[in-house]
């Protein structure tokens, strides 16, 4: 073995805690990287291949009726490659009797099967042309469940209840994210989606060479917006309700959503992470070579060259940085996985796997490699310049003046050991401010992990009880007159019922333009409130139209602005109305009037379209008994279980997060405050033995070095508060504003617990380097030679 590499190994064992300290947080930046960059790419891949695999359209558009004849007319539609019609009814599953229906959905399949939106077989077979009592069903409702292919199904079909055999269980491009309409999140146990006979589902629904929903693909070079244009003209005498593209479908909404998201996150924490690292390195291996400037020097008289020697300290930084990438890889992949685990409980993707992405691991080395050994390169420079003899002398000490706290003769009253960390800190200024930034990182992500907490407790605190007061929304068929909302308000535990009307438009300002719903509301209502960004309650002035304040900026409008509102129900009319207030809503985009008002528009009678009721918990079983027979419910939501599902579903993944989040800061802190306080203590050994010869107790020196990154700990703090809300700010402007809106809310909760954390982090570093401090041998120190 080589000279250099028997010295390499020394060096190794001598810094062991501190290599240790800077391989974990390298493994936390390449895992955070591998882990996040192979969601991405798994999740990208699978829904590419998916899509592909099982013809998933490029465009969608839903109607009242049309004759199966118009699929012609749409098929020359310049740039439509196919066309496909089918019928898509809502339905409700009578599951267990007394207990809420389930919300269901038909989609009839032609007799030799969809060329378009192909469903996947998990089980059981296809449909035999002919058997009108067969369905495939949605096999993530089915498992949840327990419902195997030969079980029968209770469904009630257009008020007709038929018992239908289930003869496989089937995946759909369209379904990987399957959540019922109108609700707020997913739940495989209370939405039903099932493939019927296009015979049994037209006879059902009365729809006999008809169809009510259409799927397109495109040719390739065709101007999407140009198609989806011509196809809401084709439809518009058939009731149609817009076309929209493959990337407004609810289901690839959500995942393009993660996608986007999953991208942000995966440049901006491994990057906090590499350059924590970066800066870690180059902190230690540059007071190494200042450390060993005589040992150089005498290897440079030996004959050894300057680029051997570079080359040492060189293989030292890619020990430390491979040591680190290779654990930052194994608990990536591990991570991944389990990331990948919960996105399989969400996006019903059966191709779904993790995939470990080399390049991405290898590709995080190299940038922490490049950065680190920029900083290594310049003090091995700085030394290999020197002649051998002057290099082996001790390096002249640095020119020091007066301070600002010694002009003020204020040493007196901080103490000797305070004014010695002031001094100690004015002479190395960049130290401290790198160091405290790097804190500030760790801060800071521990700022955001809290944010996912505060904000989902706001959103769920304003939406599930400020705004929505009551306890059972009815979904009607269709709009009905209001003597609709007097029969179920008649029902047996019904404390008040209000009836709305959602009417599908498109909000149109100038070129900018939205799809979305106009709500009508009675004049007294009460079970739903609007609010304003501030909280403060919002009336709907008479014949005035009110906005979500997300949809008015995408359409650039303000309060007294005039926009165009193109009705897909009623008149069908282009009507231009005034923009009289703005409301702050989380979920969907959406416009409020008075159900009058609205009915004037659409040139109708007043008709609901949904009932919120208020009940009396002990008739609850007894009123799900009733609505389950009434031919007019399409479905029936409870504010209660939708709070309860949201609440599952998010904790998980926020727990995870936080926990995840809060290992890293602690990580950083401590790779941070252990390594400066190892470095000075090198630095600084000779001098606190002559204190400590001198009569300064342990503690009195422990205060002078520990003092120093007291003070960068508690300058990180603030900085990283504010750095956290900074990021906070960053990951909000990443996800689609028009899905859902978290609030950008950071409670005093998170900013306590990120600044506890740091502080333990802290203290724990410090506890280990005051050990070390203790065990100072102060004959050994005194005897080293300048």
């Amino acid at each position: 073995m080589k000279a250099l590499d028997r010295k390499l190994l020394r060096d190794l064992r001598h810094l062991g805690g501190q290599i240790l300290t800077i391989a974990l947080v390298v493994a936390c930046g390449v895992a955070s990287f591998v882990a996040l960059r192979g969601n991405y790419a798994s999740l990208e891949l699978a829904r590419t291949t998916y899509y592909e695999r099982y013809g998933f359209a490029a465009a969608f558009a839903s109607l009242e009726r049309a004759p199966r004849s118009l699929l012609a007319d749409i098929e020359a539609i310049p740039g439509v490659a196919r066309a496909e019609g089918r019928i898509v009814e809502g339905v409700l599953v009578p599951l267990e009797p007394g207990v809420r229906p389930i919300s269901g959905r038909v989609v009839s399949v032609p007799p030799h099967g969809a060329s378009l939106n192909r469903v996947d077989l998990r089980q059981g077979r296809l449909l035999e042309p002919g058997r009108n009592d067969e369905i495939l069903l949605l096999e993530g409702f089915a498992l949840a469940r327990g419902i195997e292919p030969g079980h029968r199904l209770p469904i009630v079909l257009n008020g007709r209840r038929r018992e239908m055999r289930v003869v496989g269980l089937v995946a759909s491009p369209e379904y990987v994210f399957a959540v019922a309409p109108g609700d707020l999140a997913a739940d495989p146990t209370r939405f039903a989606v099932m493939w019927m006979g296009e015979e049994a589902v037209a006879a059902a629904f009365a729809m006999e060479g008809a169809f009510n929903d259409v799927a397109v693909t495109l040719q390739p070079g065709a101007s999407e917006r140009a198609v989806l244009h011509e196809l809401d003209l084709r439809l518009e005498p058939y009731g149609g309700l817009g076309a929209y593209p493959r990337a407004r479908q609810p289901s690839n909404y959500m995942v393009s959503g993660e996608l986007t998201q999953l991208r942000s996150m995966s440049s901006v924490v491994p990057a906090i992470f590499l350059a924590v690292a970066a800066l870690l390195l180059n902190l230690v291996l540059s007071r190494l070579v200042l450390l060993q400037r005589g040992e150089i020097a005498a290897l440079k008289a030996l004959g050894y060259h300057s680029g051997e020697i570079g080359l040492h300290f060189a293989k030292l930084v890619v020990l430390i940085a491979l040591a680190g990438a290779g654990l930052g890889a194994a608990a990536g992949a591990w991570l991944g996985a389990a990331m990948t685990e919960l996105y399989q409980h969400y996006f019903k993707f059966p191709n779904l796997e993790f995939r470990f992405d080399l390049s991405s691991a290898i590709g995080s080395l190299l940038v922490t490699l490049l950065a680190s050994g920029i900083g290594t390169f310049a003090a091995v420079r700085g030394v290999l310049r020197l002649a051998p003899a002057e290099a082996m002398q001790a390096p002249p000490p640095a020119r020091y003046t007066r301070s600002w706290l010694d002009r003020l003769e204020l040493g007196r009253l901080v103490g000797t050991a305070p004014q010695m960390v002031l001094r100690e800190l004015r002479r190395r200024p960049l130290r401290t401010l790198l160091s405290s930034v790097a804190i500030a990182s760790s801060v800071g992500l521990t700022v955001v992990g809290g944010f996912y907490y505060d904000a989902t407790e706001e959103l769920v605190r304003t939406q599930f009880f400020d705004v929505m007061r009551e306890d059972v929304t009815v979904t009607l068929t269709g709009p009905r007159p209001e003597r609709a909302v007097r029969e179920l308000g008649h029902l047996p535990g019904v404390l008040r019922a209000e009836g709305r009307r959602e009417l599908p438009v498109r909000f149109r300002a100038g070129h900018r333009f939205r799809d979305g719903v106009v709500i009508g509301y009675p004049e007294d209502a009460e079970l739903r409130a609007l609010r304003d960004k501030n909280g403060r309650a919002v009336s709907i002035p008479p014949g005035g139209l009110v906005l979500t304040d997300k949809l008015a900026e995408l359409l650039g409008l303000e309060v007294g602005d005039r926009l165009t509102l193109e009705l897909r129900e009623g008149s069908r009319a282009h009507e231009e109305v005034t923009l009289s207030g703005l409301v702050d809503e989380s979920f969907g985009l959406q416009g409020h009037m008075h159900l009058t008002a609205l009915s004037q528009l659409v040139r109708q009678e007043p008709l609901v379209s949904s009932v919120l009721l208020q009940v009396d918990p002990a008739h609850s079983r007894e009123l799900h008994r009733r609505l389950t027979d009434l031919p007019a419910v399409a479905a029936v939501g409870s504010r209660d279980e939708l709070l309860q599902r949201f609440r599952e579903q998010s904790a998980g993944m926020i727990l995870v997060f936080t926990l995840i989040i809060t290992f890293f800061a602690v990580t950083i802190t401590f790779g941070v405050v252990y390594n400066n306080a190892r470095v000075a203590l090198s630095q600084r050994s000779r001098d606190l033995a002559s204190l400590r010869v001198l009569g300064f107790t342990r503690a009195e020196v422990s205060a002078m070095l520990l003092g120093e990154m007291g003070v960068q700990v508690l300058l990180a703090i603030p900085l990283g508060l504010f750095f956290g809300r900074g990021l906070v700010w960053a990951l909000g402007t990443t996800m689609d504003p028009e899905t859902y809106r978290l609030p950008l809310l950071v409670t005093v909760r998170s900013y306590a617990f990120a600044t506890l954390v740091t502080l333990i982090a802290s203290l724990l570093s410090a506890l280990v380097v005051r050990r070390k401090l203790d065990s100072l041998d102060l004959i050994a120190v005194l005897k080293t030679r300048e």
